[in-house]
């Protein structure tokens, strides 16, 4: 499997555990006190990071920390957009398009070198 597509993959997961420990408290433990909340979601986090730290060493040997930081944000928000949709029930909102164009543009400034573009 190419280098690329198994940091893409580690990365996915990683982001769904990164939103659940972010964010699933807001919804799942509103009733609790902070502090539980707090360290279910460092449990949360912790896979995560199971995923996270290989997904940035393989995805360092093909591409520099530039372009993992770039990638890891668009994968993020792919993750939110339909998290926070269908899981929280937030309004869609326009500003979530202008986000996602926004990171199109930084997507082509950080890999145009790779496109033979720089």
């Amino acid at each position: 499997m190419p280098v690329i597509a198994k940091t893409v993959g580690l990365l996915m997961i990683s982001n769904v555990f990164m939103t659940f420990a972010w964010y699933a408290h807001l919804k799942e433990l509103s009733h609790k006190p902070w502090i539980i909340a707090a360290l279910v979601s460092w449990g949360v986090a912790l896979l995560e990071y199971l995923f996270q730290v290989p997904a940035n060493r393989i995805g360092h040997t093909a591409l520099n920390v530039g372009q993992l930081k770039i990638l890891q944000e668009i994968i993020t928000l792919g993750v939110f957009v339909p998290f926070s949709l269908f899981y929280l029930k937030e309004p869609l909102k326009l500003d979530y398009a202008y986000a996602g164009l926004c990171l199109c543009g930084a997507v082509f400034f950080v890999f145009r070198g790779k496109m033979g573009l720089a």
